[in-house]
């Protein structure tokens, strides 16, 4: 093997080594007292969402754009894989009055 050809499959190599996979963040929102907190976040294409319920009666996470719509029993939690960026508002359809924003950028 000529010694340019080393080089260059070394350098890659190296190069290779340096890149570091991005890793999906797990983002918790809870569901208590009937307030969604936070009432606004930001996450990315990719995240985990996971909505707690605290409260003794159920809940939704339910989106304006259809995008989603999460039911959560009493004392339990859902998650699901963020799939597309945008502003997503979304409330609980059982308590309209929960309501928050979720931000997912690409």
């Amino acid at each position: 093997m000529k010694p340019e050809r080393r080089l260059s499959i070394a350098a890659a190599l190296v190069l290779a080594a340096m890149v570091v996979p991005a890793r999906a963040a797990t983002i918790e929102i809870t569901m208590d007292n009937l307030v969604i907190s936070p009432a606004e976040i930001s996450a990315k294409v990719g995240d985990t969402v996971t909505w707690i319920n605290k409260d003794v009666f159920a809940h939704t996470a339910t989106a304006k754009n259809g995008d989603f719509d999460v039911t959560l029993p009493p004392r339990k939690s859902v998650s699901g894989v963020l799939k597309k960026a945008g502003t997503i508002d979304y409330y609980c359809r059982y308590h309209p009055n929960m309501k928050a924003t979720l931000k997912v950028e690409p």
